[in-house]
Parts: structure tokens; C-alpha cells; sequence
């Protein structure tokens, strides 16, 4: 453990240094990910930093305890308290090294689709998809809507968005899985509570050397953008479709008016989603693929309820029920992501 916390705590200086670089500073792409690198070292590196502070303290207070009289029964009480707390400070270590996830750092791309539910699942796409960009702006992200298709009652057969900010996908990770509606829906006329289900994705956003393509294996399309009902919204042929040839993954962007700014979009998700792809290859057991984050839409792969007669929202991971839907569902989701993360920190433990 100690020979890989002096490797970090040595990449951690490298990209100190790195920042502060005026070449680096000029190339903005390469600077966000040094900073980006350099911010998911910080927890790991203060907490080294704080053990070996109190080591120095412990080790200074035994010294003093050896031998009789007042002082030395005080430095006695002083190792004590700070032996437990250098047992704690190698706790903490232990779990920030076991809970890292190479990936935590990074911007994500998210993809909601109705499943099971017809409209009502479509309603509740543009509900969730409401719920991340509040969540979103108040973790002081940003969202930016790739592409999204969009029903005639103003719901989403799919969205897909990217959010970008400061360890995104740390906390968007836990979000993929299938999520499960219970209410009466607007479409209802009886008053009759309906069951659907969407499903959603998460992507970290991808290096492009760790996914690289080559441009011969792609077919790109160009056509124009369109609304609910597939009616044009813009003359101009902006929209982007993009084919991976190979693996048949499909990509688009509708979003911007420029037939650039669409192909660089469409790009990152086609190079977000071949690096989950290789990962999917190289190891089987890689915590939640995109293939068992979004299941088949059924109601019974579900990872979460959100019963709106009862105002219960249930995480079925956790077995944690709250009752605070509206709340949760104008973006008040960190606590039960904390839980989430603990959880995950827990497993990871009990499987050292």
C-alpha cells in the first residue's frame, strides 16, 4: 500500500509542476485534464499528508513518554489519542485507494430512454432528465444536450446530454441502471396508477488515444434536424450521423446549428462509447457495462422505484426508502448518492 501512496504522491508533484507550465496553459484541452488528474489525486494525497503529520506527533510524543513523572504520563495519553488517529488516517487510506476508480474524474455523457410505459415512460425521460440538470447545476456542472428525440406530449423516447465539471462521473456512475415509475400519468383519464420504466446510461467521457478510430471506418450522414412528430427545425443540413463500421455502434447530433460543433459532439460520444466497449472486452467483471446499465426497459430489471402516491422514492441497491420525492425530483439526489458511494466502498473492502 505505502509503495503505490508514494507513487501517487510523486504524480501528484509531477502535475503540480505540469500546471504550471506556460505551454501547457496554451493548449486548454490538455490543462483541463492535468487539472482534472490533479484533482482527483488531492483527497489521497492530503490524507497521506495528514497520517504523516501525526505520525511525526506520535513519534515525538513516545519520546517524551519514556520515564516517569507528569510530563511523561501526559505523552503517554498523547500516544494513545494518536495512535488511534493514525489507525484511522491508514483506514481512510486504505478505502480512498480501494475506491478509486480511474474513471472518477471525468466528464460523462448520459443517455435516457423510455422503456416499458409507451408515454408515460417518455414523461418521465424529460423528469429525469429535468432531475440531472438540476442536480447538475447544483453541483456547478454544466449540461449540454447532444441529441434527443422528442414525443408529441413533450416527454423523451431518448436524450442523450453531457455534463462536465469536477469529478462527474464519481457521482453519475450510480444513476445507470433501469428506474422504475409507479403514478397515475397525464394521459390517464381513470385516475388508474401505471407502471413504467426508463433506462439510463453513463459514459465517461473518453481520451481519445484510449479509443481511437479510424476514419476510414466510419460513414458519416448529414441531414436536417427535426422536432416532435419528425418535423423539420432547421433548414440547413447541421444534423450529424455517425456509423462505426466495425462494431455498428451508432451516434448523432442535432443540437447545435453548426455542422462542426455537431460532429465534434457526436465524435466524443462515439469515442465515450467504443472505450466502454474495449473495457467490456478486456475485463468481464468492469463494474456495470453499458449492456447491464440499460438492460431491456422491463419493469423488473429496475435499480430504483419512484412511487408517487406514497411520495417514496427506493433505491433497491441499498434498501433505502425516502420520502421526499419532490424534493428528489427537483435535483435533491446527493444524499442518497453518498449512500451509494458507501456502499460501494463497503463491497470493495469486504472483497480485499
Amino acid at each position: 500500500m505505502w509503495d503505490k501512496l508514494k507513487q501517487i504522491e510523486e504524480k501528484y508533484k509531477r502535475l503540480e509542476e505540469d500546471m504550471s507550465n506556460p505551454e501547457l496553459i496554451n493548449d486548454q484541452e490538455k490543462y483541463r485534464k492535468v487539472v482534472q488528474a490533479h484533482s482527483a489525486l488531492t483527497e489521497v494525497v492530503e490524507a497521506i499528508q495528514r497520517h504523516r503529520k501525526l505520525t511525526g506527533e506520535r513519534d515525538d510524543a513516545k519520546e517524551l513518554a519514556v520515564g516517569e513523572g507528569e510530563l511523561a504520563e501526559l505523552a503517554q495519553e498523547e500516544v494513545a489519542e494518536l495512535s488511534e488517529k493514525v489507525a484511522a488516517t491508514e483506514s481512510d487510506l486504505k478505502q480512498l485507494l480501494i475506491a478509486r476508480d480511474p474513471h472518477d474524474g471525468k466528464n460523462v455523457f448520459v443517455e435516457i430512454r423510455a422503456g416499458t410505459g409507451g408515454d408515460e415512460a417518455g414523461l418521465f425521460s424529460a423528469d429525469l432528465y429535468r432531475m440531472y440538470g438540476r442536480y447538475a447545476e447544483a453541483k456547478g456542472w454544466k449540461v449540454s444536450v447532444i441529441d434527443g428525440n422528442v414525443t408529441e406530449l413533450g416527454g423523451y423516447k431518448e436524450i442523450v446530454f453531457q455534463i462536465t465539471g469536477k469529478e462527474v462521473y464519481r457521482f453519475m456512475k450510480f444513476e445507470a441502471g433501469v428506474h422504475r415509475v409507479q403514478r397515475v400519468p397525464k394521459t390517464e383519464a381513470s385516475g388508474r396508477i401505471h407502471t413504467s420504466a426508463v433506462t439510463v446510461a453513463v459514459l465517461p467521457e473518453a481520451d481519445e488515444v484510449d479509443a481511437a478510430i479510424n476514419p476510414a471506418e466510419l460513414r458519416i450522414d448529414i441531414f436536417c434536424s427535426s422536432g416532435p412528430g419528425g418535423q423539420s427545425v432547421n433548414t440547413t443540413y447541421s444534423a450529424i450521423r455517425i456509423t462505426h463500421l466495425p462494431t455498428g455502434i451508432v451516434v448523432q447530433c442535432q443540437d447545435e446549428r453548426s455542422q462542426t460543433k455537431n460532429k465534434a459532439k457526436a465524435m466524443k460520444v462515439l469515442h465515450a462509447r467504443l472505450q466502454k466497449k474495449m473495457e467490456e472486452e478486456q475485463a468481464e467483471n468492469l463494474a456495470a457495462d453499458r449492456k447491464s446499465q440499460v438492460g431491456s426497459g422491463d419493469r423488473s430489471e429496475k435499480i430504483r422505484t419512484y412511487n408517487f402516491p406514497q411520495n417514496r422514492v427506493t433505491d433497491h441497491r441499498v434498501g433505502i426508502s425516502l420520502y421526499n420525492l419532490e424534493a428528489f425530483m427537483n435535483g435533491d439526489i446527493e444524499g442518497l448518492i453518498r449512500k451509494l458511494q458507501e456502499a460501494d466502498q463497503a463491497d470493495k473492502l469486504a472483497a480485499e
